[in-house]
């Protein structure tokens, strides 16, 4: 009990001087408060006198960064409180006119503008809100948002209008090039349905026509307009391509290719298709173990034929076409928002192509891989080159960005993803048979396609069994009496049952049975579970008889 007591004796000194502590710092506190209370006060006194003197105005045009038009209505003289210099004019005599304001009004907003005025000044309204194109002293227009306060006298009339003038440029400009990519986009869908079904089409009339023209009877002239049907089908074949390259729905037969070793090989074709006065200069890295990438041998053909034909058209008294290859680790990347795709990290295969033509302007520039646009005359150009060109990039996971100035030429720089060198390939006998006695099935919603394909088959000596959708197909091989099938060719988009699903289907039931996919859409178009993986083989849309019957022969002679 002492120790306890004793023990809290002595807390209680140390306590009483813990507290004198704490006495003495709160009142220094509260004197230091107090000191900064009067220090305030003194600064708002001080700040009060110069208040009667500040320009608020320019005040607030220095917070917002916007400019502030102060319009006298009664005389129409304007004030422009730090505002006219923001717009980039210099602070002259002429600006403090109302003049000065609508003459620099976009002619096509001028009218638009002036009723608005004229509707709020006889409304009873205080607000009126104005958007407009303004012209700066180079010359460009800003897009401005202005929002004004009307001041009134006693008896209604208009005195001033106080507006602040909001520099929207920059939105303006990102939201069109919104549209433009929404429109791209909303195009591109319509154009990957519809491009499908037109190579259902052209699939039965390009083999039709190569099935007629086979037959000893057809000559002549019946043979002749035969050809120019085939003829008709196939450029009609070419467009829908072009449709599916850039709504990015085409079926593609990707290779690993080495870019310089094509280049060179394309060199030759690309100075008989620009003439004499253009020259082709190739600035190729080499290195030792290639500069490879995977891409669709034909499309790249197409891509560097449409930027060749560009850049000839941009030269049109001659010039230089210059292609460079390097490799780049780093992504492209581009300011705007319309073609700024990120891609993933990794290294990347760059060809740019590059001409001393004439160039474009921004305007131009901006609607480029817009399909249809074109600076060209309709008779001459489809308006689907460059468009095509941005398809089949993207489609093949890459990206293309387009440099020009007027006087200046264009650069195009396309990055493609680089892969590893495809290994050799294995030896094959030569002289192998197209024809054959295997039992194929044709699984085929489309009946002109279904028909031809088992025709084409049949007459090459092979068993054909023919279905139009996956459920038919299904009873027909769990029949008792069901023969056996060495290869199915399906279509991957069916009703019922996915081609995909159906090999599924078959791989478990009958896993010796090959399998060849048709589509004319692209893989990324269809629903993952509906894809064909990478070992499987696939026939693209519209085919000819030809290349069906090597197709199926090159699959049926394959080991494994």
């Amino acid at each position: 009990m002492d120790l306890a007591l004793n023990d809290c004796h002595g807390r209680g000194r140390d306590g009483m001087a813990t507290a004198t502590l704490i006495l003495t710092r709160d009142k220094q506190l509260q004197t230091d408060e107090t000191e900064n209370r009067v220090s305030r006060k003194t600064r708002l006194n001080q700040e009060e006198t110069v208040a009667p003197g500040t320009d608020y105005f320019e005040i607030l045009a220095r917070a917002t960064d916007d400019a502030i038009r102060d319009w006298n209505v009664a005389s129409g003289s304007v004030r422009w409180p730090r505002g006219v210099e923001s717009l980039g004019h210099p602070e002259t005599a002429k600006a403090g006119t109302i003049d000065f304001w609508f003459g620099h009004i976009h002619p096509e907003d001028c009218q638009i503008i002036e009723t608005s005025l004229k509707q709020a000044f006889s409304d009873a309204t205080e607000r009126w809100l104005g958007e407009y194109r303004f012209r700066r002293a180079d010359g460009k227009y800003l897009h401005i948002l202005e929002r004004a306060l009307i001041l009134r006298a006693a008896n209604g009339s208009v005195q001033r209008l106080v507006g602040a003038m909001m520099d929207v440029t920059e939105r303006q400009e990102l939201q069109a090039q919104t549209c433009r990519s929404q429109r791209m986009e909303a195009f591109g869908q319509l154009a990957g349905g519809v491009a499908h079904d037109f190579n259902n089409f052209l699939t039965t009339i390009l083999g039709y026509s190569d099935l007629l023209l086979s037959e000893m009877a057809v000559k002549g002239a019946v043979a002749t307009q035969v050809r120019e049907i085939r003829d008709a089908a196939g450029r009609a074949s070419t467009l829908t391509n072009q449709l599916l390259a850039f709504s990015r729905r085409q079926a593609l037969e990707p290779a690993v290719l080495e870019v310089n070793d094509f280049i060179t090989n394309i060199e030759r074709s690309l100075l008989r298709l620009l003439g004499d006065d253009i020259a082709v200069v190739c600035h190729l890295q080499r290195i030792v173990e290639g500069m490879h990438i995977k891409v669709d041998p034909g499309q790249l053909t197409q891509i560097l034929v449409n930027l060749a034909i560009n850049a000839r058209d941009a030269m049109p008294t001659g010039g230089r076409l210059t292609i460079t290859t390097s490799i780049t680790k780093e992504a492209p990347r581009t300011k705007d928002p319309a073609t700024s795709v990120q891609l993933a990290p990794g290294e990347y295969v760059l060809i740019a192509v590059s001409d001393n033509g004439v160039g474009m302007n921004d305007e131009v520039k901006a609607r480029i891989f817009e399909p249809f646009f074109t600076t060209k005359e309709k008779a001459r150009n489809s308006g689907l080159g460059l468009a095509t060109t941005y398809g089949i990039v993207r489609q093949s996971g890459g990206q293309i960005l387009a440099e020009s100035e007027l006087g200046q030429g264009s650069t195009f720089q396309i990055f493609l993803p680089r892969v590893a060198p495809p290994p050799v390939p294995a030896y094959r006998k030569p002289g192998r048979r197209k024809t054959g006695s295997e039992t194929i099935l044709v699984l085929e919603d489309e009946a002109g396609v279904r028909h031809l394909s088992v025709r084409v088959l049949r007459g090459l000596g092979y068993q054909v069994l023919e279905a139009a959708h996956g459920d038919d197909a299904k009873r027909m091989l769990t029949a008792g009496n069901a023969p056996k099938i060495d290869l199915v060719l399906t279509d991957m988009v069916m009703p019922e049952i996915s081609g995909r699903h159906f090999a599924d289907w078959l791989r478990t039931s009958r896993p010796g049975t090959k399998v060849i996919f048709i589509s004319g859409y692209l893989e990324e178009s269809l629903h993952p579970h509906d894809r064909r993986g990478p070992e499987m083989y696939f026939l693209a849309k519209p085919f000819s008889a030809e290349q069906l019957a090597h197709k199926v022969r090159d699959v049926l002679d394959e080991k494994g």
